[in-house]
């Protein structure tokens, strides 16, 4: 059962509001003016509000900025009787969730109000998480190792963090390209926006246009209502775009219209959306190779390589190994329930001497699986019979 507020300076109307969503099983309280409305949200909870534009003491405009002050997430619905198209980009633009016009269709407030409350069920289980993922991980993302090359990459971090400099990430598989962009985003001025990811070469062709830019009810056969895309849920965070270099070519021609312009068109629509994020992408594939065999665009290179940042392998930073092996050995201890382990400088040794083609992420199953299979002490043994996966 969602709280609502219903706020209007007509009785019959915060009346009939109320009636209506009584009966779908709402509970609901009423305020005659803005400054009312204001007083009860900021002593109390509430879902959503239900706001009129024209009101005695404190306008429906004026309300809506306070309750965005107050609490962004706030759901408002303006409904006005002096609707006009201005009126209602003026509210949307302030950061109303929707605008209805009066005398309001009973359906259209019920779909308007169920969107609301969906929304802001997703942005209260989206805070549940970080936090949750925030308490897993300690102090939030991690770099971890001591090397010369990963301190350069964090002076590096934090130079170009506070920025809006797109940056390009390169490195191989498992190098941790993808912490990097969460540092970034972690130090940025966008920090308490969104961070949103997609991973390029995980979407098939067909569909990265839908996935990026969203698209509109009918506009292919599965399109059975409007979508955003990813350039929308980031609008004032960041988006990283993982495995740029497996983009096809027709999304790389709208990825850097968006840059260039800071506009997306979703799929089968008429009207631009206006988006402001922060772009850093990454690849594995060296992206000046792809431009010379034409598959990938070297205006959208130029666009995206601002500040280029490359991750090296493990094996290219060794000393690393004891750091990071201690770091995972206390993440699987406690994700598994296992009593801690140590780690014995021999069976570190070893560990330097393996091939790291996987890299860090490599290294996170192998230490896995040592810890699980391995007895009170990881030994050289356990590392020669275990951390390598028989077929």
């Amino acid at each position: 059962m969602a709280k609502i507020l219903v706020v209007d300076d007509e009785k019959a109307i915060r009346s009939a509001l109320k009636d209506i969503l009584e009966h779908e099983k709402h509970a609901v309280e009423e305020a005659e003016d803005g400054a009312m409305a204001l007083d009860k949200v900021r002593k109390g909870r509430f879902d959503l509000v239900l706001c009129d534009i024209k009101m005695p003491r404190m306008d429906g405009m004026e309300l809506l900025e306070k309750l965005q002050a107050h609490d962004a997430d706030l759901p408002v619905v303006m409904i006005s009787g002096h609707g006009t198209i201005d009126n209602a980009v003026e509210a949307l633009k302030k950061g109303a969730f929707d605008f209805i016009q009066k005398p309001p269709d009973i359906n259209r407030i019920l779909v308007s109000v169920r969107n609301a409350l969906d929304r802001n069920s997703l942005v209260q289980e989206t805070k549940v998480l970080r936090s949750k993922v925030g308490k897993a991980r300690g102090n939030g993302v991690q770099m971890v190792g001591e090397s010369k090359a990963l301190q350069e990459i964090r002076a590096m971090i934090d130079k170009v963090a506070p920025s809006d400099a797109r940056v390009l990430i390169t490195g191989g598989n498992g190098a941790g390209k993808e912490g990097v962009a969460r540092l970034l985003h972690q130090k940025s001025q966008r920090a308490e926006g969104p961070y949103i990811e997609v991973n390029c070469a995980a979407i098939p062709g067909e569909l990265i246009e839908s996935e990026l830019f969203g698209h509109m009810k009918g506009s292919f056969t599965s399109a059975i209502k409007d979508r955003k895309g990813k350039f929308e849920l980031a609008h004032g965070g960041t988006l990283f775009l993982d495995e740029i270099g497996d983009m096809a070519l027709a999304a790389q021609a709208k990825v850097l219209r968006a840059l260039q312009e800071g506009r997306i068109t979703p799929v089968g629509g008429d009207k631009d959306v206006q988006v402001d994020v922060r772009v850093v992408a990454a690849t594995n594939k060296d992206l000046r190779k792809e431009i010379a065999e034409g598959r990938f665009r070297e205006d959208l290179f130029h666009r995206l390589s601002v500040i280029p940042i490359h991750v090296p392998g493990l094996s290219e930073r060794l000393e690393d190994i004891p750091l990071l092996a201690d770091h995972f050995i206390r993440q699987v201890c406690t994700e598994q329930g296992i009593a801690p382990k140590k780690i014995a400088d021999k069976a570190i040794a070893a560990l330097q001497k393996l091939p790291w083609t996987g890299n860090v992420r490599e290294l996170r199953n192998v230490i896995e699986r040592l810890v699980i299979l391995s007895g009170k002490e990881i030994s050289e043994a356990d590392v020669r019979t275990y951390a390598t996966p028989r077929a």
